[in-house]
């Protein structure tokens, strides 16, 4: 089979339908997994970065890449996991954070410097509630249903709801 030739925009478009497993409602691109296309030697570098890394949805991740990339007739990539710089909230829009807030998952409300830093001060401000914007939350546990997210629980609405974590 002859090899696609596609403008590294038109394979972002292509890969930013994948979404990611654990979290329905973002895509790789969105969340900042995706990080980079290429291409070298006549090939797509698609690079991507876990959000941990033992991730174990990066896995489902490439198969996915995998199989829109085949999909559109396009075999001629490779798929190259990096991980430095290391993943962080950082990479994600305004516009994915207001995703997780909408599918009921607390998004990070700071960068991971500003996180990291009120740790250190012991100056943590409380979670906001994603389904009443409460802030009289505590936390509960530091994994949710999976590393990336931490469990809540809003004394306001009296909602469990996952936090993604700043890192």
């Amino acid at each position: 089979m002859k090899a696609v030739q596609l403008d590294k925009s038109e394979i972002w478009d292509l890969l930013y339908e994948v979404k990611d497993p654990e979290v329905p409602v973002l895509s790789i691109a969105e969340l900042g997994v995706l990080r980079d296309i290429t291409f070298e030697n006549e090939n797509y570098i698609i690079t991507i970065t876990p959000t941990y890394s033992g991730c174990p949805a990066m896995r489902a991740i490439e198969d996915e890449i995998i199989e829109v990339l085949h999909a559109n007739q396009i075999d001629n990539f490779k798929i190259k996991t990096v991980f430095s710089p290391a993943w962080t909230t950082d990479w994600m829009s305004n516009e994915a954070k207001q995703k997780l807030k909408d599918y009921g998952i607390a998004p990070p409300e700071k960068s991971t410097f500003d996180h990291l830093a009120s740790i250190l001060n012991k100056k943590k401000t409380p979670t906001t509630c994603p389904f009443c914007n409460s802030t009289n939350t505590k936390l509960t546990s530091a994994f949710g249903s999976t590393a990336c997210k931490a469990l809540h629980y809003c004394n306001n609405c009296n909602q469990p709801f996952e936090e993604f974590k700043c890192h």
